[in-house]
């Protein structure tokens, strides 16, 4: 099956495409009555999808939730049933909230959005569009909410997936996180975006069904305790599934446990086959997998796998491998599906631009009492610039006032923070076709691609960049055309002129 097929239409028969806040529809139904759907005269406008701080208080994220996205536009329908649920929602005088021809109108329409978003599997920093989205206003509302549910949640996981592979290093990471995920949904979607940012396999075998994604599992606490004697339970477990034994040793004394094992393994080899591994969930994981390894090591085991769970995030797995820990592979379940240490990503939706049929656009910027939250006007690209074989920082810029000269970004935040890239450096535009008059054209890659992408981009950015205590912020600004057309719209919006602030 391809991964194309896998997505949302592999999970669900119901039609998602009221999977919206109400406020959306209430605005698509005042904008129908203000004549924003006027055939000819449609008010179309542009809205750029983005985060404004890096997760877990790393230097960078990794975009995810393309393809579920890509699904949801293309399904995307108001069917007869939904216009029906619609008409029995009432206001307060408990009258109905929205009039039958619009409802009508809802479900004849069909979405002629143009999207361009960066590819899934890249890394991607704060306040620079991720996805942008053009067409008429009533469209590009009703989509607001579910791109970003879709995209918040899975490139929070991709995010920490791929901090988990970089303390891992070469060893292996296993998602085991099914049981103790956010409902259905944030189990099938965390397991799709821990395979993207970097884990090699899933305990979630529905996951694995959808999506292709490899599957690994050993055996429970509960296969021991169903025998009287642990070495009976792991020799019974070793005989039915001679090609895929691990044997969970800790259920009553850990390093007996790992002595049983061996005897099990004597047992395998006498069969033609090898024990794969040994797994570890409690205790000091540090200690017990030295004196683990030297019982192993002492019986000829030297190629069978330590394998730990219980609890692990990336900086436990730092510090384990500090201590020098003899684990190979790493079970991450809790922390990893549901992004402990920090529940949501915080993507906002914004419009940036507006016109009235075919007139000219009007740039649009929304102003607030922080500046982080100080919109950019305009219809903007994001080019990475590259030097030495490493990213070296990105320019947002306004497609229809392209950079001139030498690449000079400025910090959004802090004009006196410049950066220039020379003409020795390299660069490739991010934000890419995927859908045109609503018919998706591109965007939709096997999930080994997008793992490909994240570890070559990952690779590609400085080592200060990556790591996890206080990193390098990486340098994302605005070409200086597009700095001062957006400094001169906030001060024409607060009504004071250039001079007055000098």
């Amino acid at each position: 099956m391809s991964d194309a097929k896998r997505g949302l239409r592999a999970k669900y028969n119901a039609n998602l495409s009221l999977l919206t806040d109400l406020y959306q529809v209430t605005m698509a139904y005042a904008g129908w009555k203000s004549g924003f759907a006027e055939k000819g005269q449609e008010k179309i406008t542009v809205f750029e999808l983005y985060y404004r701080s890096n997760p877990f208080g790393g230097g960078f994220a990794v975009s995810c939730g393309l393809s579920s996205i890509l699904d949801l536009i293309e399904d995307f329908h108001i069917s007869q049933e939904d216009c029906e649920y619609l008409a029995s929602l009432t206001g307060a005088d408990q009258e109905p909230l929205f009039e039958k021809a619009f409802l009508d109108y809802l479900r004849d329409m069909k979405l002629t959005v143009d999207v361009e978003a960066i590819e899934e599997g890249r890394v991607v920093f704060a306040n620079q569009p991720i996805l942008r989205i053009k067409g008429p206003i009533l469209q590009c509302q009703l989509l607001e909410t579910p791109l970003l549910n879709l995209f918040n949640f899975e490139t929070l996981i991709a995010t920490k997936a791929s901090r988990v592979k970089e303390a891992a290093g070469k060893d292996q990471v296993l998602e085991f996180g099914l049981r103790r995920a956010q409902g259905i949904d944030g189990a099938l979607l965390a397991s799709r975006a821990a395979y993207v940012g970097g884990a090699d396999a899933s305990s979630n075998v529905l996951a694995g069904k959808i999506y292709g994604i490899p599957q690994r599992g050993t055996h429970a606490h509960s296969w021991v305790m169903a025998f009287d004697d642990e070495q009976e339970a792991f020799n019974a477990f070793a005989k039915a599934m001679p090609n895929n034994s691990v044997l969970l040793v800790d259920t009553y004394d850990t390093l007996e446990g790992v002595r049983k094992a061996v005897e099990t393994a004597k047992w395998l080899k006498s069969q033609g086959h090898s024990l794969l591994g040994i797994r570890l969930d409690s205790g000091d994981l540090a200690y017990l997998s030295f004196e683990a390894r030297k019982i192993l090591d002492r019986a000829g085991l030297n190629d069978t796998k330590i394998v730990a769970s219980n609890d692990l995030d990336e900086n436990l797995i730092v510090n384990l491998k500090l201590q020098g820990a003899k684990i190979d592979i790493w079970g991450v379940g809790t922390k990893l599906v549901t992004a402990y240490d920090q529940p949501a990503l915080g993507g906002v939706y914004k419009l940036t631009a507006v016109k009235d049929g075919q007139g000219p656009w009007q740039y649009r910027i929304k102003l607030s009492e922080q500046m982080i939250k100080v919109t950019t006007p305009g219809i903007h690209q994001v080019r990475r610039f590259m030097m030495d074989g490493l990213f070296a920082g990105d320019m947002i810029f306004d497609i229809d006032r392209p950079p001139k000269g030498a690449g000079t970004i400025v910090d959004p935040f802090d004009h006196t923070r410049r950066k220039s890239f020379g003409p020795a450096a390299s660069f490739e535009d991010l934000l890419k076709p995927c859908v045109r008059n609503g018919k998706v054209i591109a965007g939709r890659d096997s999930l080994d691609k997008i793992r490909e992408r994240r570890l070559r981009d990952v690779e590609a950015l400085h080592p200060a960049v990556r790591r996890f205590l206080n990193p390098h912020v990486y340098p994302v600004g605005l070409e200086p055309q597009l700095y001062s057309m957006k400094n001169k719209m906030i001060l024409d919006r607060r009504g004071l002129a250039q001079e007055e602030i000098a």
